[in-house]
């Protein structure tokens, strides 16, 4: 059988238990949430969670927690590209930045926003860092985006501290960096026309490439980032900006 006709197969398959609700899921893990998980309804095959909830765990990481905004993470970016830029020398920094660089390299081909359809997650998230090499983004800011969500999370006393969170709300940040196509081109009649495409910020992609980012930055975490990631709760305290 051709791969893409095996494709078919399954994704018809999916489609028809998808359709078809059990009645052993009737309600959402989300304390306080009536609704049914998705597997007992007529809406996908998600046993834990209702159509609300699983979207926001898509997007977020969490099914509970948002995401947090760039002011609140502005300070924590800040003062951690300070101190990547003052430990530049470091062999933890400069292997950090290393990974970083390396992931740039090992992208592949840069793809334009509009040409990821039909991509699996994984493909997409390369597609990602091919955009940060094309936008020339200093690996720098990529290793901030953890530390900075590190930080964030210590200094918050209702943050969802799993892992899969942390690695979602990086790579939304990491995401954004590498925004999406911008054309502008003479059309005739019609004057000028633009197109803007930015790739969706959920899924399997946040996961993969948070996942990405954590590898790279694990060591320098685990030996050199301890005390300036362990006194971020009084540097949110200080300013009073940090998430909580």
């Amino acid at each position: 059988m051709s791969n893409w006709a095996a494709k078919r197969n399954r994704r018809n398959e999916v489609k028809t238990r998808a359709a078809e609700p059990s009645h052993m899921f009737r309600h959402c893990r989300v304390i306080g949430c009536n609704k049914p998980a998705r597997a007992g309804t007529e809406d996908g095959l998600d046993t834990y969670f209702c159509r609300t909830h699983s979207d926001h765990y898509s997007r977020h990481g969490s099914p509970y927690n948002r995401s947090y905004t760039a002011k609140e993470l502005g300070p924590y970016r800040k003062a951690v590209l300070a101190w990547l830029e003052a430990n530049a020398e470091d062999q933890w920094v400069r292997n950090a930045v290393d990974r970083v660089e390396t992931l740039y390299r090992a992208a592949g081909p840069h793809l334009e926003a509009f040409r990821l359809r039909g991509l699996s997650p994984e493909a997409r998230s390369k597609a990602a860092w091919a955009r940060l090499r094309k936008a020339k983004t200093d690996p720098r800011r990529v290793v901030a985006a953890w530390l900075a969500v590190e930080m964030a999370i210590a200094a918050d006393p209702q943050a969802d501290r799993k892992s899969e969170y942390k690695r979602v709300q990086t790579a939304k940040l990491v995401h954004r960096m590498a925004s999406g196509t911008h054309k502008r081109w003479q059309s005739g009649v019609g004057g000028e026309q633009e197109l803007h495409v930015y790739p969706r910020s959920r899924g399997r992609v946040l996961r993969h490439i948070g996942s990405d980012i954590e590898e790279a930055t694990a060591l320098l975490v685990e030996h050199t980032a301890s005390p300036m990631l362990q006194g971020s709760a009084r540097y949110a305290e200080d300013r009073g900006q940090g998430p909580g």
